[in-house]
């Protein structure tokens, strides 16, 4: 297949058109390089800069291109910056996704498969882990535009029958997440890990979240290509509290680093984990990677990488 991947110059993005490539596909990525970093891109790719609010530059891509599949990974990811600018972020994740899906239908795309949250989407609900009856109830300007394009999706596809997936991740981490650029606890922790720098928390370190490896993620939307229509959680259905990440972290990097706690942040949920009996029974899909596993292969990139 031809595929274009946006967002494939960044963390999870990167991964996903890495897998496509092993698999035989034909992949173009289209990224401005904002958070993504040129030594992602894949060396079996084609690369070109664009900005996806750029409706024109889209469309000509999308026109020469001809995919039979858009992966839909560009994104303003940062819950805290969506809530300090929800007009910035709706830019990018409502106006900028609408102007890929419009060229699609243009350009007879088969296929838009969409990275949305889990971990933003569904707010503080009752019943953790949350499967994908739950109500979405998001408590910030980042949740409320994914969940947007979910219900702009469900219309393209009722009116037009455009053929999407729309997968909720969970909280994503792994080797070549951005501590800077991009949101990811476990990235920014492992970085000032190694900076000899305090590790932050904010509130108690009580909260939860659901962490899921990015191979597994990588994998998941592999299975998407030839998945039906809907929205999929993709997490793990486990609650991790920051506290516990602090202590993986010691275990993985041998370090008993300073840890300093701050004042809770606005518009992030207390806790979430995702139920993932869907994507297992339709896409076939599950969490190969446990968190224990998957803390050590992050450390041991980033202490890799430092000393490069």
């Amino acid at each position: 297949m031809k595929i274009l991947v946006t967002g494939g110059a960044g963390f999870i993005g990167s991964w996903i058109a890495d897998t496509f490539i092993v698999e035989g596909h034909e992949v173009v990525i289209l990224d401005d390089l904002s958070t993504g970093r040129e030594e992602n891109i894949s060396k079996g790719a084609q690369f070109i800069k664009c900005d996806i609010r750029d409706l024109d530059s889209v469309d000509q891509i999308i026109s020469d291109f001809k995919p039979d599949v858009i992966d839909h990974h560009a994104a303003q990811i940062d819950v805290r910056k969506s809530v300090d600018n929800p007009m910035h972020d709706a830019g990018i994740n409502i106006i900028g996704t609408l102007n890929l899906v419009e060229s699609s239908l243009k350009h007879g795309v088969k296929k838009f498969i969409f990275a949305s949250t889990g971990g933003a989407i569904y707010g503080e609900p009752e019943i953790i882990p949350a499967d994908e009856s739950t109500d979405p109830y998001p408590i910030s300007p980042y949740g409320t535009s994914k969940y947007a394009i979910e219900k702009y999706l469900g219309y393209y596809n009722y009116v037009h029958g455009f053929d999407y997936v729309a997968l909720r991740y969970a909280n994503v981490y792994g080797p070549r997440q951005n501590p800077h650029g991009e949101a990811g606890v476990i990235a920014i922790f492992c970085s000032r890990i190694l900076l000899g720098s305090a590790c932050t928390i904010f509130g108690d370190g009580g909260q939860t979240r659901d962490y899921v490896y990015v191979e597994d993620v990588a994998k998941a939307n592999l299975l998407s290509l030839s998945a039906p229509v809907g929205s999929y959680n993709i997490g793990t259905g486990l609650e991790t509290s920051v506290n516990d990440l602090i202590s993986e972290l010691k275990k993985s990097s041998g370090t008993d680093f300073e840890v300093q706690y701050g004042e809770e942040r606005p518009g992030e949920v207390q806790s979430i984990s995702l139920e993932t009996s869907l994507a297992e029974k339709t896409l076939g899909w599950k969490p190969n990677v446990d968190l224990a596993e998957g803390i050590q292969k992050t450390w041991d990139w980033f202490n890799s990488e430092s000393k490069r």
